[in-house]
């Protein structure tokens, strides 16, 4: 703890962890921020419920260093990640703030590094992070952080970064109307990130990754792909409300995101088809119903006559698409 005495009078980062029955995971996500190098930080775990043994595993943690901080969520406030996180940072104490998983690991000096490279007009330092495979870690995938149109790329999915990989100045967040929706079951880092980004914060991206997100196959992440009908909603819900807010910013090509909003309609419709699951019912009148909305007439057609075609004959996939809309 010596490391830690010295370094009292210095900026406390607060590392605020949502988990749910992880304890088989979440000790090297916990390992990972006890071999950090910078150590005036606190870490803040906040249970959904688990029945694993997390709070035994919590217990062992905490006597062994006093900087770890173990709660449950509040009954009366809605199970899931986002409520946890809003939780764990109404508890922290931090200058600054990271939102990490259970499923996360720090590299040797990411604290030191994210840091480092705070300027008194800075809001967030933003890393990369390395997706990598859970059983022998190899790198899956590390996605593009930084564009000249920020906030368009990032919803359209041209660029991409994690709420792990980001450190926020406790200021900025604060006066936050709101931080984590706390309603939502998916997509809840895009809808954060873009909820801050509504609000013009300054920016360093790093180039090089930091953290890395160990993926498996009970990752949140993969529900949408499972077809999870109540994910799903959650994900179409999310995206329509902020196609509805990002048309507002005069820089935005409307007509490229609502493009790109179809185009995730499809996507799962075609995924539910190739799977024969019954999900495809509900994405496909989701799909009419947007496409209507959205005022893309001259798809609807197309759109009904593929399905038809697709559920009766297994044709017609390539109706599905945004093609000479």
């Amino acid at each position: 703890m010596e490391g830690y005495k010295n370094m009292i009078d210095a900026p406390l980062i607060s590392v605020i962890i949502p988990t749910y029955n992880r304890a088989h995971i979440i000790g090297e996500t916990l390992d990972s921020i006890l071999a950090q190098t910078y150590t005036h930080w606190e870490c803040i775990v906040v249970d959904d419920g688990s029945t694993d043994g997390t709070e035994d595993l919590m217990a062992e943690y905490m006597e062994r260093d006093i900087r770890f901080r173990y709660y449950h969520r509040p009954a009366e406030r809605p199970k899931g990640p986002c409520s946890c996180r809003n939780y764990g940072f109404e508890q922290s104490k931090g200058d600054y703030v990271n939102f990490f998983d259970s499923d996360d690991i720090y590299k040797l000096k990411a604290l030191e590094t994210w840091l480092g490279h705070f300027k008194n007009d800075i809001d967030t330092v933003v890393s990369k992070v390395e997706l990598i495979r859970f059983n022998d870690y190899k790198l899956l995938k590390t996605y593009d952080i930084a564009s000249d149109k920020l906030l368009e790329d990032f919803f359209t999915g041209r660029i991409n970064f994690f709420v792990c990989g980001a450190l926020w100045k406790r200021d900025f967040l604060i006066n936050k109307k709101m931080l984590f929706d706390e309603t939502l079951r998916n997509g809840d880092d895009w809808d954060f990130n873009l909820r801050m980004l509504y609000n013009n914060p300054r920016i360093i991206f790093l180039d090089s990754a930091i953290v890395q997100n160990r993926v498996h196959e009970n990752s949140l992440s993969k529900e949408r792909s499972k077809l999870n009908k109540d994910e799903l909603k959650s994900y179409f819900t999310t995206l329509t409300f902020h196609l509805q807010e990002i048309k507002k910013e005069p820089s935005i090509d409307k007509a490229l995101v609502e493009d790109y909003v179809i185009s995730r309609y499809y996507a799962y419709l075609k995924l539910a088809l190739r799977k024969g699951d019954g999900v495809k019912f509900y994405i496909f009148l989701e799909l009419v119903k947007r496409e209507f909305l959205l005022k893309y007439y001259l798809l609807i057609p197309r759109t009904i006559m593929g399905f038809l075609i697709y559920v009766l004959s297994n044709r017609g996939y390539n109706l599905l698409n945004l093609k000479n809309k």
